[in-house]
């Protein structure tokens, strides 16, 4: 149960908590056509608040909009300083900020080209995604018997609201069968992703994660790990790979805004090298974590001060 603020912003402006309302008859609601974003605000080091690879989270915000073909009605710059505002006007020097833009009520059936497009932004406290622990000894996991979206079926490379019933269902199964996170394959057997998070293995060394070219999103936590492990001086592949190439994996992790950079201990009832995070895991990790709240100022660009 998250904690509730003061204010959530809706159209342009800000409201109190309990009036950012909708109708019954929102159409995403009914058949869900939205693009969504999962973007955090860190107090770092020296005290101040900045928020994380804003720039490229409201990107891919407005990427995905041009992906279901919906045009906002605010501006990117809009959606920007709002989320900074939101922090301020409730008080938080760390928080997690959900923008939404979807189709708001009017008419029904699959095809409302005319109803509106509206969008708001919330900010809420929220610790380790996967649970207390997991970032410091790792989770458990399941292969999903449900598969990710094929390229041809839907859009992987979007956020959007209605394609995660496929995640719910992964997630959904693992948790009932007592596992921390499901990891979906694609069509071919390959491995792909969790539920809301991209996968990476460590190999003899090698740090190695699905293609941009599988059906994953293009995770900017992802692209964050990419880079810090290239300036370490860590082997990096993006290439497809099975899932008992996963089994014989040296380390896992998973990355994400909400997961950070999460252990894998194990998959399918297997260890998952030692059965504890390793040690390219930990060391990306602690790189990670510098980046975002610590003191590296290496990639001043990623940071928003708020």
């Amino acid at each position: 149960m998250l904690e509730k603020e003061k204010k959530i912003w809706m159209d342009g402006a800000l409201c109190d908590w309990d009036d950012a309302r909708v109708h019954v008859l929102t159409h995403s609601l009914h058949y869900g056509l939205g693009a969504f974003e999962g973007i955090r605000a860190y107090r770092r080091a020296n005290g101040k608040t900045a928020i994380f690879r804003l720039h490229d989270h409201i990107q891919r915000l407005f990427d995905t909009c041009k992906l279901i073909a919906i045009e906002p009605r605010v501006s990117f710059e809009q959606v920007m300083e709002a989320c900074g505002e939101l922090l301020r006007e409730n008080g938080l020097t760390e928080g997690y900020l959900r923008p939404v833009i979807f189709v708001g009520d009017g008419a029904m059936g699959v095809y409302a080209p005319n109803n509106p497009i509206r969008t708001t932004i919330v900010a809420w406290r929220w610790g380790a995604y996967l649970g207390a622990g997991a970032l410091d000894n790792g989770v458990r996991t399941k292969i999903s018997s449900w598969v990710r979206h094929h390229p041809s079926i839907a859009l992987p490379k979007g956020k959007i609201m209605g394609q995660y019933t496929n995640s719910i269902l992964a997630k959904r199964e693992a948790r009932t069968a007592g596992y921390d996170e499901a990891i979906l394959l694609d069509v071919h057997g390959h491995v792909c992703e969790g539920s809301g998070e991209n996968l990476f293995i460590v190999k003899d060394g090698t740090l190695i994660t699905p293609p941009l070219s599988a059906s994953i999103l293009g995770g900017i936590t992802r692209d964050t790990v990419l880079r810090l492990a290239r300036e370490s001086g860590i082997p990096v592949l993006e290439q497809p790979f099975a899932r008992d190439r996963l089994y014989l994996a040296d380390e896992a992790f998973f990355t994400g805004t909400a997961v950070e950079v999460t252990p894998i201990r194990e998959v399918d009832d297997r260890s998952i090298g030692a059965g504890k995070p390793g040690p390219i895991t930990k060391q990306l990790q602690a790189r990670y974590f510098d980046a975002v709240k610590g003191s590296d100022e290496t990639h001043p660009e990623w940071l928003t001060l708020v």
